[in-house]
């Protein structure tokens, strides 16, 4: 008897946990930076908080995917055991980096002479950084648990367990608060505290999908490659792209430096960034309901489509009426405490990155297919493309036309993503083309 196909009322009440879980995520920046900068010394420790927070993600960078990974392949008991070895393999080997950083005085090195950060500034941050040392795995733990529940349409419980992180980084930065402890160090066991909190409720929700798990994998699609070699060649894409993706921020960052208005745009650049994040989320949400859906079988297929068109024109028009009427001066004077002068400054590269949620869709899609098409290869290669793009764009602007910096960068964004979903293009469709049902 044929599946029946999942209705779009059924994708979107297992989408909105998961949508839900990136919108409380992105609470905790402001959260945290309200608090500190409420302590002594708030622009020292902000700035302390900031570096040890960038430095933690770029380590992380490696088990960012891990969700991705376990929602593909953990289908029955064998996936589960064999990405299980895997995932504490890859989180053993991330915390030993970062632990000989830290004793070897490396990091010090890093801090004081490569970044050059004042000497009171990055004693905060590494002092910050120990805090944030079971931060990496804690992460790549909790999104290999995730996984399994989105697989098995526990999304609700993935969304809880950020719920449950949110308050317990709340409750720990409220502790190391009243402790005295300075505002970086309170940022930092916040984070901590909360991530552990999120991946201890992780495991223990997941127990019952865990323990459910058949024998062997459904279906009729051929045995993914179990073996470390086979897991190394599917996931170290992955891996990859993470990585490969965070280089962009250090590189922004360097040549609005170096462009016209350079304070302006620096000063601006948060903000745009939160705005155009906010109307990213439901593509950063929707990989793995793809994922999910289309290893559920090929009549799933359509309505994965359609409801990724749906996302994409929801989530641009809705940042277009941000960016495109009188609802810019709430969020860029109102809710972001922008001067009018630096509001006016934003307002053309928001209105620049207007499709830009609609790009995110359609590449998380693409990336959904390759992942559930065990085709991870060309995921990585476009997002360095995009990097690339990222920079040639912004050198062209920044250090060629003398262009204003913020403006650079909305364009080269623009650019960059458009190029990552041209290349997956080809290979998505060729993966597509071997989902759709056949007749």
């Amino acid at each position: 008897m044929r599946a029946t196909p999942v209705t779009p009322g059924r994708l979107a009440r297992f989408w909105l946990p998961l949508q839900a879980t990136w919108l409380m995520m992105a609470v905790e920046g402001p959260f945290l930076a309200a608090i500190i900068a409420r302590l002594a010394d708030p622009k020292h420790n902000l700035a302390a908080h900031g570096v040890a927070f960038a430095f933690a993600i770029i380590v992380e960078a490696p088990v960012i995917m891990m969700m991705s990974a376990s929602t593909a392949l953990v289908d029955a008991r064998p996936g589960y055991r064999a990405l299980r070895r895997f995932a504490h393999a890859l989180n053993a080997a991330i915390t030993a980096v970062m632990i000989l950083l830290l004793v070897t005085g490396a990091m010090g090195w890093i801090l004081t002479d490569l970044v050059q950060l004042m000497p009171r500034v990055a004693a905060l941050t590494e002092r910050a950084l120990w805090i944030l040392l079971p931060w990496p795995a804690a992460i790549g733990y909790r999104r290999f648990y995730q996984g399994i529940l989105i697989r098995a349409g526990l999304t609700r419980r993935v969304a809880w367990g950020t719920g449950l992180r949110l308050a317990g980084m709340g409750l720990g930065a409220i502790a190391a608060a009243t402790a005295g402890l300075p505002g970086a160090l309170v940022g930092a066991v916040g984070l901590s505290v909360g991530v552990c909190v999120e991946a201890i409720a992780s495991r223990v929700m997941a127990i019952g999908a865990v323990r459910e798990l058949p024998d062997t994998p459904p279906g009729d699609r051929p045995p993914a490659d179990l073996s470390w070699s086979g897991l190394t060649r599917f996931y170290w894409p992955l891996a990859l792209t993470s990585t490969i993706s965070l280089a962009v921020h250090p590189l922004v960052t360097f040549f609005m430096g170096h462009g016209r208005a350079p304070l302006e745009s620096l000063a601006v650049l948060p903000v745009l960034n939160a705005l155009v994040f906010i109307f990213r989320t439901p593509a950063l949400s929707f990989q793995e309901v793809a994922i999910a859906k289309l290893a559920d079988g090929p009549q799933n297929r359509r309505p994965v489509l359609r409801f990724a068109g749906l996302l994409a024109a929801a989530a641009t028009t809705l940042l277009a009426v941000v960016a495109w009427t009188p609802a810019s001066r709430l969020w860029f004077e109102g809710l972001s405490g922008l001067s009018p002068d630096l509001a006016a400054f934003a307002l053309g590269p928001a209105r620049i990155m207007t499709l830009m949620p609609a790009l995110s869709v359609l590449l998380s899609l693409e990336r959904a297919l390759l992942v559930h098409g065990r085709r991870t290869g060309p995921v990585t290669t476009a997002s360095a493309l995009e990097v690339l793009g990222i920079a040639l764009v912004l050198a062209l602007g920044v250090l060629g036309l003398d262009a204003v910096g913020v403006t650079a960068a909305a364009v080269a964004f623009m650019v960059g993503r458009v190029a990552a979903n041209l290349h997956l293009l080809r290979p998505a469709r060729a993966v597509d083309a071997s989902v759709a049902p056949r007749t």
